[in-house]
């Protein structure tokens, strides 16, 4: 076993106090965002984690792309036959997680789900790379499939089939709005005394609360 207990760094970038945050989550995002996407140390400042519940009642954590945000949630796309598309459907809530290390920061958001409208959706897809809508038709994502070759056939065969044509957009993939209830932001701080800035939503106003590291 290895032992870690020595792996540790000292928090000391930045800090995160009241009397210069925004009163709005999302105008706080979007300052935190601006700040993560200018780094030079990070790749993919849109790359967030979003758990969902299984029917067997654990959470499920992947990586996904967010593609948009508004005052009214953040928007990212997927298949809706996914096992992350099934369990939003039976529970509309999920938790939303950006980490960004080089700036010793991260970003918690609890959120209630749905789908945007197609139009939507389609405008989206149409504008991806040829191949990520290839891409996109080809796989039965979150099901079993006999091998690599399955896919890589299946693209080859698209690929001369919409060789000149435009990809239709499949039915079972699209975008959801996670609109956001609860929203944390945690800024290391050194001797692990983090700051912890949370916004939680009481009908049409956000409540601004500090937590204990």
């Amino acid at each position: 076993m290895e032992n870690l207990h020595d792996k540790r760094k000292v928090y000391e970038k930045s800090q995160l106090i009241e009397s210069e945050i925004k009163q709005n989550p999302i105008e706080q995002f979007r300052d935190w965002f601006l700040e993560a996407s200018e780094s030079p140390n990070i790749s993919e400042a849109n790359a967030m984690a979003i758990s969902t519940v299984e029917d067997d009642g654990c959470p499920r954590t992947r990586m996904v792309l967010l593609k948009a945000y508004t005052y009214e949630g953040f928007i990212f796309y997927t298949n809706y036959d996914s096992k992350k598309g099934k369990a939003i459907e039976k529970n509309h809530k999920a938790c939303l997680h950006f980490f960004w290390p080089s700036l010793e920061r991260q970003v918690i958001i609890k959120t209630n789900l749905s789908r945007i409208s197609e139009n939507l959706s389609d405008g989206y897809f149409h504008s991806r790379p040829k191949g990520s809508q290839l891409g996109a038709v080809v796989s039965p994502q979150s099901q079993v499939i006999p091998n690599r070759e399955f896919l890589e056939d299946k693209l080859l065969e698209l690929e001369k089939q919409y060789q000149n044509d435009e990809i239709p957009r499949p039915e079972n993939w699209g975008g959801y709005l996670a609109k956001p209830y609860e929203v944390e932001f945690w800024q290391g701080r050194p001797n692990r005394l983090h700051d912890r800035i949370v916004y939680t939503l009481n009908e049409l106003d956000w409540i601004v609360s500090r937590l204990a590291p």
